[in-house]
């Protein structure tokens, strides 16, 4: 029980060291494992009969269970939403977006069943990630069928592409924090509504194995504080330019309810369309029982859900997200952060470039980043 604990509050500690982050993940898990300590307890009490300490032990399991759900029931039906569901009146009509984000894992060669899985769904903006040159080439045929492709295809899990039907009136890609991670930054011309921005991000893992080339190429695990400000730049981009409609998805190797998302979500005042529905875990595919919900989909005000569901993407350890959103031409508040958030983000951004420094992984201009 004390270790149930000790790494229930564990990610409570302000430090990007992995094996503290990766504690954020498996509340899910961990909250279904309570129920051994319940039946021992019960087992004891049965056999010694009750005393006041099984009463205490319970209490503190309680307390713990309470903590977890805290967290996760948010991303249930007892939960309101955050982004509405569309209403369509009789006679209306409105302007629907969709966007498939997968990734689909850089080892994978499964390259028919991906091309068959994506025009199954057909939706307007394909994301995938880590593309690399073999993915690329398995999936060239795309470019049939989209018209329009923005992203850098590399090795070892890194690339990242989007393939879109709707005009791009600007694309770039980025490196926030690390050269060796691209994210894709575009402007949509999106039909009788105007420019939507987009961003798709797929930050480092917390516990990835990497060499640091800045310490004779030596293997060591990632810790968190380069994920951190890579969400955190996003963030940013989005509060600098609060006037228009912003989508932002990709693997962001963080579960939605830790402090690092929640911070992202808060500074950027974008929703989350889970939140008010169900968890959507995408990670790990082959184990239900270790799965978290790490593929994000967040938009800004002005946005209505019409469809989420999971799509399973044969040879990836991923599922991806397939979501159906109606475009509200109202307008949208800007999004406003306290100053605790803004000085809590900017300390991740620091820390982050000062990690991405270490591995000699920085980008070209810190804070930014370069095309």
């Amino acid at each position: 029980m004390l270790v149930m604990l000790v790494v229930s509050i564990l990610p409570l500690i302000p430090s990007g060291q992995w094996w503290v982050r990766l504690w954020d993940f498996p509340r899910l898990q961990l909250t279904g494992l309570l129920g051994v300590p319940v039946l021992m307890l019960g087992l004891h009490a049965w056999l010694k009969r009750p005393q006041k300490e099984h009463a205490a032990w319970i209490a503190v399991i309680l307390a713990i269970a309470g903590w977890h759900l805290y967290h996760i029931l948010p991303f249930t039906s007892v939960w309101p939403t955050e982004v509405p569901t569309a209403e369509v009146q009789s006679g209306e009509t409105q302007t629907h977006l969709s966007v498939l984000t997968a990734n689909v894992t850089f080892k994978n060669d499964r390259f028919d069943e991906i091309l068959a899985m994506v025009r199954r769904e057909d939706p307007d903006l394909v994301l995938l990630i880590e593309v690399d040159h073999n993915l690329a080439e398995g999936l060239a045929s795309l470019d049939d069928d989209y018209a329009y492709r923005v992203g850098e295809v590399r090795d070892e899990g890194l690339g990242i592409v989007l393939w879109s039907r709707i005009p791009l009136l600007e694309k770039e890609v980025k490196h926030l924090v690390s050269e060796r991670r691209p994210s894709i930054f575009a402007t949509l011309d999106v039909p009788e509504i105007g420019p939507v921005r987009f961003v798709g991000a797929h930050p480092v893992p917390p516990g990835l194995h990497e060499r640091n080339a800045s310490k004779g190429d030596t293997e060591e695990r990632r810790d968190s504080r380069e994920r951190d400000a890579e969400l955190m730049l996003i963030a940013r981009h989005v509060q600098e330019d609060p006037d228009n409609r912003w989508i932002v998805t990709g693997d962001f190797n963080d579960v939605g309810w830790s402090d690092t998302t929640r911070l992202f979500a808060d500074l950027s005042d974008l929703k989350d369309p889970r939140r008010g529905r169900r968890l959507l875990s995408t990670y790990h595919a082959e184990y239900p029982l270790w799965r978290y919900p790490i593929d994000h989909l967040f938009v800004s005000d002005g946005f209505h859900l019409v469809d989420l569901d999971r799509v399973e993407v044969l040879g990836s350890d991923h599922f991806g997200i397939f979501t159906t959103l109606a475009v509200d031409r109202k307008d949208q508040a800007k999004p406003e952060a306290s100053a605790e958030e803004e000085e809590e983000a900017q300390e991740m951004v620091e820390e982050g470039a000062e990690d991405a420094a270490e591995h000699d992984i920085s980008a070209s201009e810190t804070g930014q980043g370069g095309s």
